[in-house]
């Protein structure tokens, strides 16, 4: 990366999250933002700088590119990547397969590049509060989690052809956030059983279902999930973090400790009793509010820089992926994912 103040930047994929990180890097002060690659005349033309079909295309100085073209092609375009030297900041999920994650790995290894994955959800400041809140020991050991993720999509939604089919079911699209902020909160999954059904629809892929997951500290995370219910809770609803969905402010949310308990996103600690004859009382913990895609896009640049190591590298987000993969099998059998 040239200088300490600026990294020249690609962006590779101009749809719903492209779109959002082509306008954040145009308004951030150390990104100079110098093309959009993307198939599709109609995004380069709409874009304020250079546009090019393919990545092979890009005729201009590159310091980092931002891969959020869809998931299959991630792997052909993070090599590209690596073997001309860019720093990546790479759309979730990191792959498709594991195969695909490890080929990823060992490309960014090998040419000594750095690959951020982009759980961005990591960098939401009620997320650090509440990562913080349970490392302090404030709700005592974790217990039990109960995450709740229910929107209702739009019919045009699924006229884009590749979510048409299986690849359009919200497990890999959307509940690999919540699986990767279990994650981030508890550790490594060691244990994954479920059910999904796609009944509504009739499409052919998963639409909404119930997740066990265990955490190898002991931790026990239950997660449901649709992509049919227009209901006011998930993450974005709660925190309002994505324009395309409407704000709810509703907890989606709950961790229960061996000394309280915590809601989110509002932050509400329950503590003050040691047994079931004792009512919990509530108070709120104090914290300020943020966009996500802008404090991972500063992030990026820190590490492009070499200033600091990414809060979850390729290798990371391959322990994600595979949790995923494993609630996908889950789901797809009614059983046992693990």
């Amino acid at each position: 990366m040239r200088g300490a103040t600026m990294m020249r930047l690609v962006v590779a994929g101009g749809g719903l999250i492209g779109a959002r990180h082509i306008t954040h890097a145009m308004a951030h002060h150390q990104i100079d933002l110098v093309g959009v690659i993307d198939p599709d005349p109609r995004i380069r033309a709409g874009a304020p700088v250079a546009g090019f079909r393919d990545i092979r295309d890009v005729d201009v100085p590159v310091d980092g590119i931002i891969i959020a073209t869809p998931t299959d092609l991630h792997v052909q375009h993070a090599e590209t990547a690596a073997a001309r030297g860019w720093h990546m900041l790479i759309e979730k999920p990191v792959a498709s397969t594991i195969e695909q994650a490890d080929r990823i790995v060992a490309a960014t290894e090998r040419a000594g590049v750095a690959a951020l994955v982009g759980h961005h959800r990591r960098y939401h400041p009620k997320v650090q509060a509440l990562r913080a809140l349970l490392a302090g020991g404030q709700i005592g050991k974790p217990v039990l989690a109960s995450l709740i993720w229910a929107v209702r999509k739009p019919d045009d939604y699924f006229e884009v052809p590749w979510r048409a089919g299986r690849e359009g079911s919200p497990v890999m699209l959307n509940l690999v956030h919540d699986i990767d902020l279990l994650r981030f909160l508890f550790g490594d999954v060691i244990h994954v059983s479920g059910f999904g059904t796609g009944a509504l629809r009739g499409q052919g892929r998963i639409e909404s279902g119930g997740i066990t997951l265990g955490f190898d500290a002991g931790q026990v995370a239950t997660l449901g999930f649709a992509d049919t219910t227009p209901s006011p809770w998930g993450f974005e609803a709660g925190t309002g973090e994505n324009p395309n969905i409407a704000t709810t402010g509703q907890d989606m949310l709950w961790i229960t400790g061996t000394a309280g308990a915590v809601s989110f996103p509002s932050l509400t600690l329950w503590g003050g009793a040691n047994d079931w004859s004792q009512a919990p009382r509530p108070t709120t913990i104090p914290c300020g509010d943020g966009v996500p895609l802008v404090a991972q896009l500063d992030h990026f640049v820190q590490v492009a820089g070499g200033q600091v190591a990414p809060l979850i590298d390729a290798r990371d987000a391959r322990k994600t992926l595979a949790a995923t993969l494993a609630v996908e099998a889950a789901l797809m059998t009614g059983g046992d994912g693990t």
